[in-house]
């Protein structure tokens, strides 16, 4: 059989939409039909550089409400690409139903079907099938919770003020990091149906609030309260900041509330990307090259395009050594994409030393099975621990050193030995653990009878404290929206001693 039979589809890097169209026709069949790949189906979009901007400052959805911090990213970003201080990505692409991508209108068109096969496919598998994003997100019904949280927002400005509401979300933004729940407690949002609920919630809120408060104990009676009695009518302890004064919080109305709710609801559509970005990077890059060489393989895309490709390819997966004076971190498209590319060696040529290490897939001979099931079972961190190999430890040259603080030496800890492999695998993948990149932060206790004092505590790993800054001005948000003072507390993981403590007041504007 003749691979390179088949006409070009283009040869020149001008494109339009019906060649746009006719690459995506290309490359649907590959994608779905060959390498079997379940993916929501696709819509493009094509924008300016301008646009890309645009949706930079609005952390890349199609639809948001307003704040002005979206303005600030926008003339930021926007002072550095003219500048020529930074670049713009080829795409961007939605976890939705339809899968929305948005593809660069200064593209070439090698450029064009690199993006279609990396964001359409490659990512859009990766947004359908991998377990986290079908646990905590909701690809159906984000674009109609996105226009009902704008809608929304916009109607509560023109009731309460602009400025009412610029706080809320100020102070909601401030906490957005820890207004997620980290694990499943119930089934997943239909965010389709919030806009809906809306209304019931607020009917809800109003037969239940004036109770709550107006009955809580004052005075020695309230002490007597039994604690466990008082965590379990609050929820607590609760890691969910947000949630806990949407549901709890003395002071706030019915629409600031509900304004908790959109900020939380959001975050936690972008929690599962915070813990795979290598791996979903790894996929799409994978994808895309899978699909570009067999297009070229079969005569679809030029010689000339296909260089073209490599040369971009190789840069995305470039990865500097930390030798070289430009490392910073792992590059999540080299860390993914390279043992992703290791895995399909080892399903098709492996040796002994992958066999020993990794029986159950060793020369399986369907590397493509393999990784999918990879793409829908890991995360990050154990996507690491588990299929990183001692061969590419040794091609990528990694080892471990212990820095300890009081210690006037570095000593490395783990080389190249089997007890090193496993050393340096388990404390890459440690880096890539949520728990270890965010603090431990959560709502213990309210002194109800007192002044109402909301007390939080950070659990400190490593001896790892808090910024101090970050800290004054997250709390001083806390309270303002709590409504009374707040105190953090940061203990020791390990012997639970406190290490240091933070308090804040709300502020008098809030009080009116």
């Amino acid at each position: 059989m003749d691979l390179r039979a088949e006409t070009p589809l283009f040869t020149g890097s001008d494109w339009d939409f019906a060649l746009v169209n006719r690459i995506y026709e290309a490359i649907e069949p590959i994608a779905v039909d060959e390498m079997k790949l379940n993916v929501y189906p696709n819509q493009l979009e094509i924008i300016s550089s301008e646009q890309m901007l645009d949706a930079y400052s609005s952390v890349g959805m199609p639809l948001f409400y307003k704040h002005w911090s979206f303005g600030k990213q926008f003339v930021t970003n926007e002072m550095l690409y003219r500048k020529g201080l930074r670049g713009l990505a080829y795409e961007l692409v939605i976890n939705s139903n339809p899968c929305i991508s948005y593809i660069m209108q200064e593209n070439s068109a090698t450029m064009q079907a690199l993006v279609i096969a990396h964001a359409a496919f490659g990512h859009n598998h990766f947004f359908k099938n991998n377990y986290l994003f079908r646990q905590w997100t909701d690809a159906d019904g984000i674009l109609d919770y996105l226009e009902f949280a704008k809608r929304y927002i916009t109607l509560c400005e023109e009731r309460h003020g602009q400025l009412a509401v610029e706080r809320v979300l100020d102070a909601a933004h401030a906490l957005m990091n820890q207004g997620v729940h980290r694990y499943p407690r119930v089934r997943p949002r239909d965010l389709r149906r919030e806009a809906e609920r809306e209304a019931e919630r607020q009917a809800y809120r109003e037969s239940i609030y004036d109770d709550l408060w107006r009955t809580v104990p004052i005075g020695a009676k309230a002490a007597t309260i039994a604690r466990d009695e008082r965590l379990a009518v609050l929820g607590l302890p609760q890691e969910n900041i947000l949630y806990f004064l949407e549901k709890s919080g003395p002071q706030l109305a019915a629409w600031q509330r509900e304004i908790l709710r959109i900020v939380r609801l959001i975050a936690q559509y972008f929690y599962p990307q915070r813990q795979t970005k290598a791996m979903n990077e790894g996929a799409a890059t994978y994808v895309h090259y899978r699909i570009m060489t067999m297009l070229h393989e079969r005569g679809q895309i030029t010689n000339g395009a296909f260089l073209e490709f490599l040369q971009s390819h190789t840069g995305v997966v470039y990865q500097p050594t930390y030798d070289s004076g430009h490392f910073g971190s792992f590059n999540p498209y080299a860390l993914g994409f390279g043992i992703m590319t290791d895995v399909e060696r080892i399903c098709m040529d492996p040796t002994q030393e992958d066999r020993e290490w990794f029986g159950d897939i060793a020369g399986s001979g369907d590397p493509l099975e393999v990784l999918k099931d990879i793409w829908a079972n890991y995360r990050d961190e154990s996507f690491i621990s588990q299929f990183l190999s001692p061969r590419l430890i040794r091609q990528w040259r990694l080892f471990k050193i212990l820095d300890q603080e009081n210690d006037s030496e570095i000593r490395v800890d783990a080389i190249h030995d089997e007890r090193g492999y496993r050393r340096i695998r388990r404390t890459l993948a440690h880096e890539y653990d949520i728990g270890q990149q965010e603090p431990d932060i959560q709502v213990v206790d309210v002194d109800l009878a007192g002044d109402r004092l909301l007390m939080l505590e950070h659990v400190v790993l490593n001896g790892v404290l808090l910024d101090e800054g970050d800290t004054t001005m997250v709390l001083q948000n806390l309270a303002n929206l709590w409504g009374y003072e707040v105190a953090l507390s940061e203990v020791d993981a390990e012997n639970r001693n406190e290490l240091r403590s933070h308090q804040a007041q709300p502020q008098p504007e809030w009080m009116r």
